[in-house]
């Protein structure tokens, strides 16, 4: 298993069978779990606009948070969105993957002849698994590198990456976070690497409900041409820096 740091935000599978659930919500009066055919469980105030809750949930499990009983909204460090990014998140054991690469540690830097590969469109099916079925024709004609264009979830079917609202949570459109993982371990085996072009200056325009609990999130004191930009230097930034930290580590631990 690869060695993972803690990740404050989203759910935690813990080795006794039981997650943590985790949400930055300084702006909530209160916060409900709701997991499917349950009763909404609330989340305990802990300092600095943080809740948590933790309960048994296996992986699979399927879960939103209400918002002072009212609005239920995904996970925003959700792993997986199953139902596009206004449906329920799932809860992902990262721990679960067989990771069998521990002894790759990429290419020298002089060697990377980079293929720039969106997954929606470099197969008829446009799926990480459909990929995985390529790579041998992007080794035979050079490649060493593989530059996936954005994943992460955007609300809808076809994006080409940037309009982004849950960046832990590998598009359902292209497939599972394992088939995603498989997709990565098939290209070391075949000595290609793989980079993650990420987007950390703004959301999309939809399927993003930060502001309904975490306004904080975002500042007027800096503009981007997709509206207000994310809040990295003001009041309330020290959570959202760490967001976007994790997220980094999050993508090359798990």
């Amino acid at each position: 298993m690869r060695r993972r740091h803690p990740m404050p935000f989203g759910a935690e599978c813990l080795d006794d069978g039981n997650v943590r659930f985790r949400l930055w919500a300084p702006k909530a009066q209160r916060v409900d779990l709701c997991l499917a055919n349950q009763e909404p469980r609330a989340l305990s105030k802990l300092e600095d606009g943080w809740l948590e809750l933790v309960i048994h949930a296996p992986a699979g499990s399927r879960y939103q948070f209400e918002i002072n009983g009212q609005t239920k909204v995904p996970d925003p460090a959700s792993r997986f969105q199953p139902s596009d990014v206004h449906g329920p998140s799932e809860v992902i054991d990262p721990a679960a993957f067989d990771w069998q690469d521990e002894h790759w540690r990429g290419r020298p830097w002089e060697e990377a002849v980079i293929y720039e590969l969106h997954i929606g469109t470099f197969t008829p099916d446009g799926t990480f698994a459909a990929a995985e079925q390529r790579l041998d024709y992007l080794a035979d004609v050079g490649i060493t590198t593989v530059e996936l264009m954005p994943i992460a979830d955007f609300a809808g079917a076809r994006n080409w990456g940037y309009d982004a609202v849950l960046p832990f949570a590998p598009d359902n459109c292209y497939g599972h976070p394992d088939d995603l993982k498989r997709l990565i371990q098939a290209a070391h085996r075949k000595g290609l690497m793989v980079f993650l072009d990420v987007v950390y200056n703004h959301f999309g325009p939809e399927g993003n409900y930060l502001r309904t609990y975490a306004p904080e999130f975002f500042t007027a004191r800096h503009r981007t041409p997709w509206g207000n930009a994310i809040n990295f230097d003001g009041p309330g930034s020290r959570a959202v820096r760490d967001f976007f930290i994790h997220n980094a580590l999050y993508w090359l631990e798990e």
